[in-house]
């Protein structure tokens, strides 16, 4: 290949098309395993690569040049081959502190807690260091070798001001899980995680709630390939370059998901939209009736509604991890706390706003099958609505009209 990214598993990334939006040069996604590396960097039959997990020190020693920020820090995520000698960098350092720069995450004698001891911790150490952080603790599973442990942090770091996380836990495909319980930092100021897909983690979110300042990686990606590029064609790109394409990446990344009443027109506008700008559509009734053979009709009736709660916790769960989707939900999935994190993951969400009285009551829908039901599940659920929604509109435009103003809403 000419341009490319190496590492173990690539499932998740977007570099190939974040590359296309930056350059006119075929970008590769090549996965190799620890056996098949030696023997790809001895042939060096590239032109310039990203090297990611688990390979960025691994690289070092076949290199015949390592920049000083790449050496400090004992990784590499990008290599030139200059006529046949290999030229190492590391550009996660610029990208790692364009997205706490971009973020106003202020570092400066901040106490700092590092979670893992992989590649990008040692990156974020550096960066966090330059920046002038008071102190800076690296967390691992193990300690030694300047490693202190999760329980460590808990019993003698909650002063902790500012989390990044370099860890995959909570990374596409298990995008359930949380490295750490923010909870416990009574002063936790900010949160940074390095994971981008999903574009908002376990973490992220969780920070969020507590009213930290919390960012997942996708900067962080958008600016270290900025750099790389740089490298890769020895050319300088302008300072909006970077935030063009984070914005192009973050709107084709992002779920619409649709919420409100049922009758609201969740599935037709939703179909529409997606139509519209030729993404997959996803209705999570339809899925729930995939699942089990069963309409979500017939599962309340016989298995009552916490059976079918349940059911549904699954499927949004499963569904949330996609991105670039349009999702329509149930009229209820919005009353477990679950749903709503899972699809804030990846989603924005838009608010059908249908008034009281252009909903209709239909028998396939028992929750709501006639007029009292209906009235007491609105007045229950239409604050928890407002309150999730990113944005609301009119359920009572056309479908078209409707479509028209989420796309505006979202820039699309």
């Amino acid at each position: 290949m000419e341009y490319g990214l190496i590492a173990q598993r690539l499932s998740h990334s977007f570099s190939k098309e974040l590359h296309a939006r930056l350059a006119d040069y075929d970008y590769e996604l090549k996965e190799l395993s620890t056996q098949e590396l030696d023997a790809f960097m001895i042939k060096k039959d590239f032109k310039a690569i990203n090297v990611t997990i688990p390979y960025k020190s691994q690289v070092m020693p076949y290199l015949d040049s390592i920049d000083s920020v790449a050496e400090k820090i004992g990784a590499v995520n990008t290599i030139v081959n200059k006529d046949g000698k290999l030229y190492g960098y590391n550009t996660d350092y610029l990208g790692m502190k364009a997205l706490i720069e971009k973020n106003g995450i202020e570092i400066k004698n901040k106490k700092v807690l590092i979670l893992g001891s992989g590649g990008t911790s040692k990156t974020a150490f550096a960066v966090v260091s330059d920046m002038g952080a008071k102190s800076v603790y690296t967390v691992s599973r193990k300690n030694g070798d300047g490693c202190i442990t999760y329980s460590d942090a808990y019993e003698m770091q909650r002063d902790a001001q500012i989390i990044i996380n370099t860890t995959p836990c909570g990374m596409f495909p298990n995008i359930s899980g949380c490295a750490i319980d923010i909870s416990a930092f009574s002063e936790l100021e900010g949160v940074v995680d390095a994971v981008y897909n999903p574009l908002s983690t376990d973490l992220v979110l969780n920070a969020k709630d507590a009213g930290a300042k919390a960012v997942g990686g996708l900067y962080m990606l958008v600016a270290q390939a900025v750099f790389a590029c740089e490298k890769f064609l020895n050319k300088e790109f302008s300072d909006q370059v970077c935030d063009r394409v984070y914005e192009e990446i973050l709107s084709s990344k992002q779920n619409i998901v649709l919420i409100g009443m049922p009758s609201s027109g969740k599935t037709t506008v939703g179909k529409g939209l997606a139509e519209s700008l030729n993404r997959k559509f996803y209705d999570t009734d339809v899925l729930i009736e995939e699942k089990t053979g069963l309409h979500p009709s017939v599962i309340i009736k016989e298995q009552g509604e916490e059976s079918f709660r349940n059911i549904e916790a699954e499927v949004v769960a499963e569904i949330s991890s996609v991105s670039g989707a349009v999702i329509a939900t149930g009229g209820g999935a919005v009353l477990r706390k679950e749903n709503r994190t899972n699809l804030s993951k990846n989603g924005v969400i838009c608010f059908l706003d249908r008034p009281l009285d252009s909903l209709i009551t239909t028998s396939d829908r028992p929750l709501s099958s006639d007029r009292l039901s209906l009235e007491k599940r609105y007045k229950e659920r239409y604050p928890i609505y407002t309150s999730f929604a990113d944005f609301k509109v009119s359920g009572e435009k056309s479908v078209e009209e409707t479509v028209s103003f989420i796309k505006k809403e979202m820039n699309l």
